[in-house]
């Protein structure tokens, strides 16, 4: 999909300033604790999601996310279908004081090659 540059440039800064895990950590980091975040649209998770995970959409994260995760250390795995809304994601729940938000890098779609 071919995003705007200013889009683009805003999902880069967002990738620079958060951590990404490897879609091989995620069961693992699932198992010792950590939250999978499914932010896309309900479509897009009815469709397919990682068993296990929370899904609030990118468009009402910041007004929900603290009534479904209230310790702000909780470790959360944002994801959405590749990298760009996950890492923006990431980003707003560490600006929200989360300190322990990351995205999974290629999301959904590089969690289902393992498979």
């Amino acid at each position: 999909m071919a995003y705007t540059e200013k889009f683009q440039n805003m999902a880069d800064a967002a990738r620079a300033r958060v951590s990404e895990v490897s879609p091989n950590e995620v069961d693992a980091l699932m198992a010792a604790g950590a939250i999978a975040l499914d932010i896309r649209d309900k479509e897009e998770h009815d469709a397919d999601y990682i068993a296990g995970s929370l899904h609030i959409s990118r468009g009402k994260l910041e007004m929900n996310v603290e009534e479904k995760i209230p310790n702000l250390e909780t470790t959360i795995l944002c994801y959405c279908n590749a990298f760009n809304r996950g890492a923006l994601s990431a980003d707003t729940l560490r600006a929200m004081g989360y300190v322990n938000a990351k995205f999974i890098a290629g999301g959904l779609k590089a969690y289902r090659a393992l498979v």
